[in-house]
């Protein structure tokens, strides 16, 4: 609980920080400009941020960060970031946005300026194929142990069931815990379960059954910041140009693409 409460302190004092820099002078889009750069904080999270086969950041979040960096006339920098620090690498300014398959949750649109949601998606337990058939309700699922992201919407979800959790650094973690049958099941992204699990894919000795929710994705800056109204111009135009549409289609996610005007 003490460990806790100090977290929830120091997440009030970084939000205050970066609230008075915003209102006392420059503004958050004018600071990207200033150092001609947009650092994003990302995770390792196929399909939407992984490193491609020369190093390179690639995936959905990656190609569309990439291509509103160049609409804002700045270059990209990807930061890797623990996902449960992500509000506080982002008042401390390490990075400038938060755009890796981020849920719009409440505790992340109270701590962070969002954007309009550009992708459905939803919350999945992943098991061992061989033992898919035993776990296809919630009910059948309340004895297992789940590796989860710390911080995630999984953790949350598995949270609020009261199941037995085993954080992890990253959602590509937790499928590695269920692999080397280090924990029962994970709990991820579909959009993830979908590229990485099953026949043909890294992982074919997994499947993915029960879905916990349903949900959308978003991008997240700092209280106040004046890049949402950009990032939100952007979509729209990306999507009516075709743009988003094509990004998506490289990696098989066209189905869940949210229009944007």
């Amino acid at each position: 609980m003490m460990k806790k409460l100090i977290s929830l302190m120091l997440a009030a004092a970084l939000l205050l920080t970066a609230v008075c820099a915003l209102a006392e002078g420059e503004s958050d889009k004018a600071y990207v400009l200033g150092k001609g750069k947009l650092v994003v904080g990302i995770t390792d999270f196929e399909p939407i941020d992984y490193r491609g086969e020369d190093g390179e950041w690639i995936g959905f979040d990656a190609d569309m960060a990439r291509a509103f960096a160049a609409w804002l006339g700045v270059e990209v920098e990807f930061a890797e970031i623990n996902w449960d620090n992500k509000v506080f690498e982002l008042n401390g300014r390490t990075i400038d946005c938060v755009w890796n398959g981020m849920t719009l949750n409440a505790e992340v649109m109270a701590a962070m300026a969002t954007s309009n949601p550009y992708a459905d998606n939803a919350q999945v337990v992943v098991v061992p194929a061989d033992k898919a058939a035993d776990y296809q309700t919630v009910e059948s699922i309340a004895g297992l142990t789940f590796a989860v992201e710390a911080g995630s919407a999984g953790e949350e979800q598995i949270s609020l069931l009261g199941y037995a959790a085993n954080p992890v650094e990253s959602q590509a973690m937790a499928l590695l815990e269920v692999a080397g049958l280090t924990s029962d099941a994970a709990v991820i992204d579909l959009l993830m379960a979908s590229a990485m699990v099953g026949e043909g894919t890294d992982y074919a000795n997994l499947a993915y059954t029960v879905s916990l929710n349903s949900e959308q994705y978003g991008v997240g800056f700092r209280l106040g910041s004046d890049l949402v109204d950009d990032l939100n111009a952007f979509f729209a135009e990306a999507w009516a140009d075709g743009t988003m549409k094509e990004i998506a289609a490289r990696y098989n996610i066209v189905d869940v693409v949210v229009p944007q005007e």
